[in-house]
């Protein structure tokens, strides 16, 4: 074992000057955030293509990793799909480690020494956020951002899940959602000249011959150095830079910060295309017999810069019948709600979510479906009635498949655009099954019982038959990290929970 990482004791220190009463908090939730990354990281291990691993061997005491270098490093019988922390101890040859920083230090691989950096600020960020979020009650949140507060976590396997780089303890406290802050967002004036409008930007952030843009405060100190006179009270998402104001929409900010695998700033293409990737997903969702709502993209604008740009969105309240006594849950929260009979209740939202993610897939659509963009809307028993699908930056869309449906392609351009039938499958697969499903349920067993009794009924189509009988295609997190020269996403696959 070794002693504690720097990023612990900063962390403490910082919290010590302005938060002292959480010290106590903080230092007894450290052990269990160390394996909550641990975990994470051990899954990577095992299952990425990580160029300095030669070998996995699997036997009765748990799995073994050689590496070039003739080290070997064991640990448990990994399961891809697990959400707990069951990770406390991994051995490198005779030395055992109980912190994925040390280890990674320790492995000594190219790019290690930052990846490690990153962990050692994860778990002090992890412990930090579990000390400060309040005590959730039984009942069901009335308020959508009260429903992001409850993922206190993370990203369920990303071993960069708390990692916020370049915030200080702080800045955590009064921006981070599960701490349950009200920010104050600054609306910084740019002349209408100047900017990229797409949709109806409102009447409310206008100011003569000037737009108002949204700003977080901490890009308006640390990156755009500028104050803002005026303002705006939100509360944040689990995206942290995306803030729910009451009763208005949904307001998506730059944030040119690294969390978890990217920099959070909000690019001119995507405001480019925002109005009309609204308006042709809100036709495509009308094909669903109403199983689907997409939050309309009401406006976007940037200053011709990715660190000054906002985006409004409808709040995934505006479908919920109103009196019904419906909620609108993040996939992401289920975890930490207390839902029926799980079994019965996980195959029911898996054939929901399936049903909905491969009709849209065979027409030509293909959701990023993780936890944090798609929701799930519950009758007041906990039935799933129909889902939710926010933020549309990052989906791909298939002209040959919506020619085939004689729907008309829409007039869109670059990474959003494809006909790759690869490439398609891992984005929905990816982030719905390894993502949203198996966070949701939490283990193999779990995913693989919803699973079987989920795709029972649905129609046999050629993207269900990939599904079903070939390896589960997920993002290689860790390596993306660990491959700073090369862009875009990296892939590995998962063992097929159904075989």
């Amino acid at each position: 074992m070794h002693r504690p990482p720097t990023a612990e004791a900063e962390v403490a220190g910082e919290l010590t000057a302005v938060r002292p009463g959480l010290v106590p908090r903080y230092a007894a939730e450290l052990p269990g955030a160390r394996a909550a990354v641990l975990t994470r990281l051990w899954r990577a291990l095992a299952h990425e293509p990580l160029p300095w691993v030669t070998s996995r061997t699997t036997g009765p005491d748990g799995l073994t990793l050689r590496l070039t270098d003739g080290r070997r490093l064991h640990g448990p019988r990994p399961d891809p799909y697990a959400t707990a922390a069951y990770v406390t101890e991994v051995r490198l040859d005779r030395t055992a480690y109980d912190h994925p920083a040390r280890l990674m230090t320790d492995l000594g691989v190219p790019h290690g020494a930052d990846f490690a950096a990153e962990l050692g600020h994860s778990v002090a960020s992890l412990a930090l956020s579990r000390a400060g979020a309040p005590a959730h009650s039984t009942r069901w949140p009335e308020r959508d951002w009260e429903w992001e507060q409850r993922v206190v976590d993370g990203h369920p396997f990303h071993p960069g899940c708390r990692s916020r780089p370049g915030f200080s303890v702080a800045e955590q406290l009064a921006y981070g959602p599960e701490h349950g802050p009200l920010v104050r967002l600054g609306l910084l004036p740019v002349p209408v000249g100047e900017c990229l409008v797409t949709g109806a930007w409102p009447d409310e952030l206008r100011e003569g011959e000037r737009l108002l843009v949204p700003v977080h405060p901490w890009q308006a100190e640390h990156v755009l150095k500028r104050t803002c006179e005026t303002g705006l009270d939100a509360h944040p998402l689990m995206s942290l830079r995306t803030l729910a104001q009451p009763g208005g929409p949904h307001v998506k900010t730059a944030l040119s910060a690294r969390l978890t695998s990217s920099v959070r700033d909000i690019s001119g293409y995507s405001v480019a295309l925002s109005a009309t990737l609204s308006a042709f997903a809100q036709t495509l969702a009308g094909r669903l017999d109403g199983l689907l709502h997409v939050a309309r993209t009401l406006g976007a604008a940037t200053a011709d810069s990715p660190d000054l740009a906002a985006v409004l969105r409808e709040s995934p309240q505006a479908c919920v019948t109103p009196g019904s006594g419906e909620r609108v849950v993040p996939v992401a929260a289920l975890a930490t709600t207390a839902l029926p009979d799980s079994p019965t209740w996980l195959a029911g939202f898996a054939r929901l979510a399936l049903t909905v993610g491969l009709r849209l897939l065979d027409l030509g659509v293909a959701l990023e479906a993780h936890g944090q963009n798609l929701l799930v809307v519950l009758s007041p028993s906990g039935v799933p009635l129909r889902l939710v699908y926010r933020d549309l930056a990052d989906i791909r869309v298939s002209p040959a498949r919506l020619a085939r449906h004689g729907i008309p392609v829409p007039e869109l351009t670059g990474r959003i655009v494809t006909d790759d039938e690869t490439a398609l499958r891992r984005k929905l697969f990816g982030s719905l099954v390894a993502g949203a499903l198996a966070g949701t349920a939490g283990s193999a067993a779990a995913l693989r019982g919803a699973l079987e009794t989920a795709v029972r009924d649905l129609p046999r189509t050629p993207d269900l038959v990939a599904l079903l009988e070939q390896p589960l295609p997920t993002k290689a997190l860790t390596l993306m990290r660990l491959s700073p020269g090369t862009p875009g996403d990296q892939w590995t696959e998962l063992p097929n929970p159904l075989r």
